[in-house]
Parts: C-alpha cells; structure tokens; sequence
C-alpha cells in the first residue's frame, strides 16, 4: 500500500476502468467491422451469381479477399480484448504500489496493426474483379427500347 491518499488512488482506478472500457468497445467495433465485411463479401458474391447466372471466377489475388480482411479484423479484435486485459491488470498492479509507469507499446502496436490492415484494404478497392452485366433486365427496370 501506497501513502497516497485513498480518493486519489480511487479516481486512479476508475481511470483505469475507463479506459479498459474503451479499449472494450475498440475490441467490439473490430470484431462486428470484421464480421459485416466477411459477410458483405459473401452477399456480394452470391448477388453476382444471381444476376450473372455464373460462378465467381477465382480471384487473380486470392489473398485480398474481404473474407480474408474480415476474419483478420475479428482476431484483432479478439487480441486487441486481450492486451487491453492484460494492460489494466499492470496498470492496476502499478497503481497499487504506486509506480506508475505510462506505455506508449500499446500506442504503437495498436497504430501498427490498423495501419496494415489499411493498407491490405486497399487493393480490395482496387483490384475489384470486373462483374460482367447480365444480359437480362432486374425485374422493375424499364425496358430500352429502339424506335427508328
């Protein structure tokens, strides 16, 4: 125990607490960004197939799929729940001996991460395959017609 008084290391925890919650609600966002993309790459997928009648030619770059991004953002999310876990139980630890010492590791590694995945983003932008038109309208679209 510490000599610093016990309001003091009071509001120290319920810092502490709050910021474990944000890092809670970042591992949160993470998980159901990763899971709408896996899934919005699945829709898209199976929306071509209705339209075009056609299998999905496979991919030029198998690795840049949004199922791939997707899944790698659900296990960020899960290790990024992780690290917040383990950084409030030292800080906790630092509080209650009274040496605390601020980490910027978590700053950068968390920095680092979604900077690559933003970068391994970008050429699902980029490199989208081409979706061929279907040679039959949609229902509820206006047919062309040709008056000469």
């Amino acid at each position: 125990m510490s000599n610093v008084p016990k309001i003091d290391r009071q509001r120290e925890h319920q810092a502490n607490e709050r910021t474990f919650l944000a890092w809670l609600r970042t591992s949160i966002a993470l998980i159901g960004f990763g899971f709408a993309i896996a899934r919005f790459g699945l829709f898209i997928r199976q929306l071509n197939f209705t339209l075009t009648q056609q299998q999905h030619e496979p991919s030029p770059y198998p690795f840049f799929t949004s199922e791939n991004l997707g899944i790698s953002l659900v296990i960020f999310g899960i290790l990024t729940l992780l690290l917040a876990v383990w950084r409030y139980n030292q800080v906790f630890s630092q509080i209650e001996e009274g040496n605390y010492q601020p980490s910027k590791f978590t700053v950068w590694v968390m920095t680092g991460v979604v900077i690559i995945f933003g970068i391994l983003s970008i050429p699902l932008l980029l490199l989208r395959s081409h979706v061929p038109r279907s040679t039959y309208p949609l229902p509820n679209q206006p047919q062309s017609r040709n008056f000469r």
